[in-house]
């Protein structure tokens, strides 16, 4: 979900999607139909897919209203409902949307440049401003009740769990000394200081990974990933197609896990030479390629902050590979 950085006084919500150009590559096939974007942030991805394929209808989800505002407005001109809602409800929308069968399917995980950009919404460690993160801020929970009320071994094992905090138990232990914390710039601070000396001169910023542990927490990101992947392959037509575009390793570990689920790949290699069990699910899915793909060196370039992204697509089975999927893999 990650774009290029509005400034940040701008109030609109500026998103520039990543590896735009792969998600309409692999998508430009798909049948007529229902395309569901699940996380469609400003709908930069979903216009550039509509430009290509005026044929298909849209659903958009979003769980912040600022950018089902922007999407509302970015695809008014198209044939697009867009929804407030968490990816994980994306069977309750599409149920009451009278939506059984999709024709493809988009998910662009993790918070988008719209959201740290805006220091009102306290996900940056590099803006002042309140302890927030939540992408809907009607939820009870934020980041604020995250630092200053949990007890530390539950924060150091969302450090350690979300953000691969190396030193979570020192920092964690460090917040629970410092509070109240009542800023992004104060706790920024406490993690700086909480972490070795020699480990702040490496991989960036100190407090990243404690502030994006904290916001999938808030958020309750990754636990709603692999049902929602599942409700979306059950509902792909056959040569229905899908893309998840994931930042970091907890998000594309759980993505990963379930494609190759749904594709036979561990039953493959736990049974590879067995004929497949009576009553045993033939694969759903297959992956184009296997693994996953990276973002352009010139995309990188032009936006740093593509360059955690993580592409990895799929197509329901009943449909081959084209050739330049073929090359791919």
């Amino acid at each position: 979900m990650t774009g290029g950085p509005p400034t940040a006084s701008d109030s609109r919500f500026l998103h520039h999607p990543v590896m735009v150009a792969e998600v309409v590559d692999h998508l430009a096939t798909i049948p007529s139909g229902v395309f569901l974007d699940a996380t469609v942030g400003g709908g930069g991805h979903a216009r550039a897919l509509l430009n290509a394929r005026p044929d298909l209808a849209l659903i958009g989800l979003d769980r912040d209203p600022s950018a089902v505002e922007a999407a509302r407005a970015a695809l008014v001109d198209r044939d697009a409902t867009i929804c407030q809602a968490r990816f994980g409800q994306l069977a309750d929308v599409l149920d009451a949307q009278g939506v059984s069968r999709l024709a493809g399917s988009l998910f662009d995980l993790g918070v988008s440049s719209a959201q740290l950009d805006r220091p009102n919404r306290g996900f940056s460690y590099r803006h002042d401003g309140p302890l927030d993160m939540r992408m809907d801020r009607a939820q009870p929970t934020s980041a604020h009740d995250v630092v200053n009320t949990w007890p530390t071994e539950r924060l150091a094992g969302v450090l350690r769990a979300f953000g691969d905090e190396r030193y979570a138990h020192r920092v964690a232990a460090a917040i629970v000394r410092a509070r109240p914390i009542v800023g992004t710039a104060a706790l920024a601070d406490v993690v700086r200081e909480a972490i070795p000396a020699p480990a702040r001169r490496r991989g960036g910023h100190p407090a990243k990974r404690t502030f994006q542990a904290i916001r999938i927490a808030v958020n309750d990101e990754l636990d709603q990933i692999e049902p929602a992947l599942h409700a979306v392959i059950d509902r792909l037509v056959p040569e229905g197609r899908g893309v998840v575009l994931s930042y970091h390793s907890g998000e594309d570990r759980i993505v990963k896990q379930v494609l190759r689920r749904r594709a036979g790949l561990d039953d493959e290699a736990r049974f590879r030479g067995l004929p497949r069990a009576a009553g045993q699910s033939p694969p759903a899915i297959e992956l184009i390629p296997r693994g996953s793909r990276r973002p352009r060196a010139q995309e990188v370039a032009d936006n740093p902050r593509a360059s955690s992204a993580r592409f990895r697509a799929f197509a329901k089975r009943g449909t081959q590979p084209d050739e330049h999927d073929r090359e791919a893999a």
